[in-house]
């Protein structure tokens, strides 16, 4: 079992990246990471990491701060998740661990769906 999970918030943008570039299925097919900041310094704020766009229309920002990655979407996800890792306020979603990183790509594939 692993003991170690990874908290990091830029290391947690990174892996929604590829995530989210790695995946060409249904919705997630047109779905591109643009204006990356390859050298963000994560910030109590939230920094400007990149722009994730579905099809040239941007549909959301990530924000990195020292320990989460936020995903803000243009428009409320579809559905929230019941997890410790993830949390949902309005069009924000605060992933908080590596872990919750593939929850956090399903909510944005089913925005996009509905």
């Amino acid at each position: 079992m692993v003991k170690d999970s990874i908290s990091d918030g830029r290391r947690i943008g990174q892996l929604l990246a590829s995530e989210l570039t790695g995946l060409q299925r249904g919705p997630l097919s047109g779905v591109s990471v643009v204006d990356a900041n390859r050298d963000v310094e994560p910030t109590p704020a939230g920094a400007f990491a990149y722009r994730v766009t579905a099809d040239g229309t941007e549909v959301a920002v990530v924000e990195v701060t020292p320990e989460t990655a936020r995903l803000v979407l243009e428009q409320a996800p579809v559905t929230a998740p019941e997890r410790d890792d993830i949390t949902v306020d309005g069009t924000t979603v605060v992933v908080h661990s590596g872990a919750a990183v593939k929850t956090a790509v399903d909510m944005l594939e089913r925005s996009l769906s509905g």
